[in-house]
C-alpha cells in the first residue's frame, strides 16, 4: 500500500526546511541535505519522495528541485551533473585568477561553480551576463558586480542580445571564464545557442585570456556553432582526462587543457 502524501500542515520540521531550501536555491543535492541534517542519504531520499508525492518539489537524480516543467527542470537537472567535478573546476580556475583581476563570468552551472570559488578572492572586478552568477555574489554580500544588459534567456538568467554585447564591449578583462556545450572535430569549443555564442565571442575579444570550463559530460557533445578556433590562446579546464581523440585534436591545434 502506498503512503499518503503529506499535507502542508503535517510536514515535519525537517521536511519544511528541505522545502525552504529548495524554494530559495531552486535545487539542492542529497549530499548537501544529508550533511546539513546529520542523517544518511537514504533518509533524505525518503523525505524527498514524500515531498514529491505531495507535489511540493520535484525529485531529480542526486537531489531535488522546484516543481516545474521545461526549462527550469532542465536547469535543475544540469545541476546534478558532475557536481564534485564542477567544484574542482571552480577551485582550479580560481587559482588561475589573481587578486584584483578584471573577470568576465559567463552563464552555466560550471561557471557558477567558478563564481563560488572566487568569493574569497580579494579585489576582483566582475562583469557577468548571468543573473544566477550575480546572485551568488550578492548572497555572499558582494554587491559591486556589473551585470550586462540584454534579454534573459533560460532559467539560469542568461543575458543575450545586442544590449549584452554592447555592454561587454565597454570593458577590458584580464580573463573571461566561459561555458560551452561541446567540441568540434578539431577540438574547438562549440555551443547550441547562437546568441549566447555572440556574447561569449564579444567577451573573448575584450579579454587577455579565455578560460573555457567543461565537465566530462561535454566531451562527446557537438554543438551547433563554434565559439572560438582552437589554438594556443585557448585553455580548457576539465574534471577528467579527455578521450584520446579529443586530446589528440587539442594537441594538434595547440589547445591547452588542465584537469582539475
Amino acid at each position: 500500500m502506498s503512503s499518503v502524501p503529506p499535507a502542508p500542515a503535517t510536514l515535519t520540521p525537517r521536511q519544511r526546511e528541505i522545502l525552504t531550501l529548495v524554494q530559495e536555491l531552486g535545487f539542492t543535492t542529497i549530499e548537501t541535505l544529508a550533511e546539513r541534517f546529520g542523517v544518511s542519504a537514504q533518509t533524505v531520499r525518503r523525505e524527498i519522495i514524500r515531498l514529491q508525492a505531495g507535489n511540493f518539489l520535484q525529485r531529480f537524480h542526486g537531489g531535488a528541485g522546484l516543481v516545474s516543467g521545461g526549462i527550469r527542470s532542465a536547469y535543475a537537472q544540469k545541476l546534478t551533473v558532475a557536481p564534485e567535478g564542477k567544484q574542482r573546476i571552480g577551485r582550479a580556475v580560481a587559482e588561475l585568477v589573481p587578486p584584483g583581476a578584471s573577470v568576465f563570468l559567463d552563464v552555466g552551472t560550471t561557471v557558477e561553480a567558478v563564481a563560488r570559488a572566487l568569493l574569497d578572492k580579494p579585489g576582483l572586478r566582475v562583469v557577468t551576463a548571468s543573473v544566477s552568477v550575480a546572485q551568488i555574489f550578492c548572497h555572499a554580500g558582494i554587491f559591486d558586480v556589473v551585470v550586462t544588459g540584454g534579454t534573459t534567456r533560460g532559467a539560469n538568467g542568461s543575458l543575450v542580445g545586442q544590449a549584452a554585447v554592447a555592454s561587454i564591449l565597454n570593458f577590458r578583462f584580464d580573463c573571461a571564464v566561459l561555458g560551452l556545450g561541446g567540441f568540434d572535430e578539431d577540438g574547438a569549443p562549440m555551443d547550441f545557442d547562437l546568441e549566447k555564442i555572440a556574447v561569449r565571442q564579444a567577451a573573448i575579444g575584450r579579454a587577455g585570456r579565455a578560460i573555457f570550463v567543461a565537465d566530462r559530460s561535454k566531451f562527446d557533445q557537438v554543438g551547433t556553432a563554434r565559439i572560438a578556433a582552437p589554438g594556443p590562446g585557448t585553455l580548457v579546464v576539465v574534471d577528467a582526462e579527455p578521450p584520446r581523440s579529443l586530446a589528440a585534436s587539442w594537441r594538434k591545434g595547440a589547445t591547452r587543457w588542465l584537469v582539475a
